[in-house]
């Protein structure tokens, strides 16, 4: 991993691309958290189509687990949305 990210190789021989591919981010638990990862991910889609999305809060309330399944053209699209979701104000892990 470089920056935290699985490498393009790895990526690369582990799918066929275009494929669905799972984010998960978790968070601090706000009303915009959820949407900010959407927002965020949808910010790097070509195609128009909403992915897949569901949200679990821990049971203290304190974070938010948002896991998230687009359609990805390639590896570097990987790459790409995972940067954006780097940026969302809140986040404290990305896998």
């Amino acid at each position: 991993m470089q920056n935290g990210l699985p490498t393009l190789e790895i990526l690369e021989a582990n799918h066929s691309f275009p494929c669905s591919f799972t984010f998960k981010v978790i968070g601090v638990a706000n009303d915009q958290f959820a949407d900010s990862v959407l927002v965020a991910v949808k910010k790097q889609l070509t195609v128009n189509l909403e992915p897949v999305m569901s949200s679990k809060a821990t049971p203290s309330g304190r974070h938010v687990s948002v896991t998230i399944e687009p359609q990805v053209e390639s590896a570097l699209h990987i790459h790409e949305i995972y940067r954006e979701l780097q940026s969302i104000e809140g986040l404290v892990m990305l896998f």
